[in-house]
């Protein structure tokens, strides 16, 4: 009866406590440039890039004063947005378009030293015979990983922490562009207390948020 005189009290969207930026979110969709990604495709990793994709989780790293947004898609992929000084559209210094190339499996503490101690931070990475330049400078040969921490709200609004060693790598390829590639060895504790690990790697393309038209 007291519902029907004053009205139900509005529900909190759990949605609304993802992160967000340059007008991305939860939900919405974004397009690609189809022209600019017609000209790249044929020397990437990835067989093909749908130009349209929907966000199903977003993510974000807080990284003292720099922050790192993650918007998982539909179509294997998560669009990195990493802003400077601040979390507005005018402090965005860097947008890429990922897609998850691999994920391995970490069975053992050794296997997971090795890639932490000599593999991830190295000069180099070799790809499916491809080679990739590691763009993070270091005064030695290696470089370690850089930690994250990232906290990735799904769209009923549940959330997870993962804690992500990474490095980002590139190679030049066609009309002066640039194909990169993220190393990142993850562990996360589940629901159930165990840690699980793995290791991920994800090729990506550099954009301008003119080559990106989004939906809300």
């Amino acid at each position: 009866m007291f519902k029907k005189l004053f009205g139900k009290k509005p529900q909190h969207d759990p949605r609304a406590d993802a992160p967000s930026i340059m007008g991305l979110r939860l939900g919405c969709s974004f397009e690609i440039d189809s022209l600019h990604l017609r000209l790249i495709v044929d020397d990437l990793m990835i067989d093909e890039c749908s130009p349209t994709q929907i966000i199903k989780a977003a993510g974000v790293v807080d990284l003292d004063g720099t922050w790192v947004f993650r918007f998982y898609t539909d179509d294997d992929a998560f669009l990195q947005v990493v802003a400077e000084g601040g979390k507005s559209d005018e402090h965005v210094v860097d947008v890429k378009l990922f897609h998850f190339y691999d994920t391995r499996d970490i069975s053992s503490q050794a296997i997971w030293d090795q890639l932490l101690k000599t593999e991830i931070g190295a000069s180099t990475y070799e790809l499916d015979g491809y080679t990739y330049s590691r763009v993070w400078t270091s005064a030695s040969d290696y470089h370690n990983p850089v930690h994250m921490a990232e906290k990735t709200y799904d769209d009923d609004g549940d959330f997870s922490v993962t804690d992500q060693f990474t490095m980002l790598f590139e190679r030049p390829i066609s009309n002066d562009q640039t194909e990169s590639l993220l190393l990142s060895a993850e562990e996360k504790v589940e629901e159930s207390g165990n840690l699980s690990r793995c290791f991920v790697l994800s090729t990506g393309i550099t954009l301008t948020p003119a080559q990106l038209t989004i939906h809300g």
